[in-house]
């Protein structure tokens, strides 16, 4: 089968474009066979290639999280979704055994993995995984809206409704507007009637985020988004932060959060040690709160979401698999708008 693939980590020379990968087949209960039709990149694709911990790549290793797909076969047991069926991905597995899993924290498992990271992933033409990570979606929702779904939606809800708790009224700040997990919090903070900052260095994707709902926008180039804040709320800051940019921004988004703020936080991408003065955390009585994508219920909410029309991830790209190399020049550039988006059948 066509697959983009990996056998060693390091720059994305190392990506290939494969026609003679192994056609994955169903080994147990619980199981399913789709064949893909569309996937998206996110930026945790980019950083299997360089190398993670933990990752066990092994040669011809299929890149990707994301998906939706045609239900092709399905275990005996399974009765969630049929042969036919149109489904969308949850690229979080998780053992469905351990005490985390049967409380319904499923992020939590003791054997948690990601699609593509610790096990093969969605570049491809065909895919196994467990039915439990499917769900069934109309004809109304477009490849692209469903391939580039999965992986931003459920992290963005989990952040901004079972973490962070938004409630309308809440002014939220978003760092980097140009990603698909801030573009997803952008919607679902709207959609709670919250009061919504954003950042990026482009005065375009601003306006562009503007056009989705933004209320405040703020080109972080060269200045103290933590001091920006404090300046336009007459030093009242705003209730909560969503940071997945880590060490640069960790100082500004804790000067942007006033009193009683929450912030979240699903990511490092630009360092993982953080420095804070714990006076400041304790004084102004605020949490800090890590996240990583989301359970069944969190899974069927953004579903839910989905196909009511509420919320949808903006595609900014879509390419065909054999240029999947260029794709993911394209997402590290960060010149992307939204998700790339990788068109695996026609």
């Amino acid at each position: 089968m066509r697959a983009l693939t990996i056998s060693t980590t390091g720059s994305l020379d190392a990506v290939e474009y494969r026609t003679d990968i192994a056609e994955p087949s169903i080994t147990g209960p619980g199981q399913v066979r789709l064949r893909l039709r569309a996937a998206s990149l996110n930026h945790l694709n980019l950083w299997t290639i360089r190398g993670l911990p933990g990752a066990g790549i092994t040669p011809n290793w299929v890149l990707g999280s994301d998906g939706t797909g045609i239900v092709e076969e399905v275990s005996a047991d399974v009765t969630s979704v049929a042969p036919g069926d149109r489904v969308v991905i949850n690229p979080g597995l998780s053992c469905r055994q351990c005490d985390y899993c049967r409380a319904g924290e499923h992020p939590l498992c003791v054997k948690f993995r990601v699609m593509g990271e610790q096990v093969p992933g969605t570049f491809a033409e065909l895919v196994v995984l467990p039915a439990a990570n499917v769900r069934a979606i109309p004809a109304s929702v477009s490849d692209g809206d469903a391939g580039a779904f999965g992986l931003a939606a459920i992290t963005a809800w989990r952040m901004l409704v079972s973490r962070a708790k938004v409630q309308a009224g809440d002014e939220v700040l978003i760092w980097g507007i140009g990603g698909g997990v801030a573009q997803a919090a952008l919607r679902i903070a709207k959609t709670l009637g919250a009061r919504v900052w954003v950042t990026s260095g482009s005065d375009d994707k601003l306006q562009r985020a503007k056009a989705l709902g933004a209320d405040e926008l703020i080109n972080h180039t060269g200045i103290d988004v933590g001091k920006e804040v404090r300046a336009r709320t007459g030093k009242r800051g705003v209730n909560v932060v969503i940071d997945s940019v880590g060490s640069v921004t960790w100082e500004q988004s804790l000067g942007a959060l006033g009193r009683a703020g929450r912030l979240v936080t699903c990511g490092g991408t630009s360092g993982h040690v953080l420095q804070m003065d714990v006076r400041k955390l304790f004084w102004n009585q605020w949490t800090v709160m890590g996240s990583t994508m989301g359970n069944d219920a969190e899974f069927e909410a953004v579903v839910a979401e989905l196909v009511a029309g509420r919320l949808s991830v903006p595609v900014d790209s879509v390419y065909p698999l054999e240029r999947g190399r260029d794709a993911l020049a394209h997402l590290q550039s960060g010149a992307q708008f939204g998700k790339v988006v990788l068109q695996i059948s026609p």
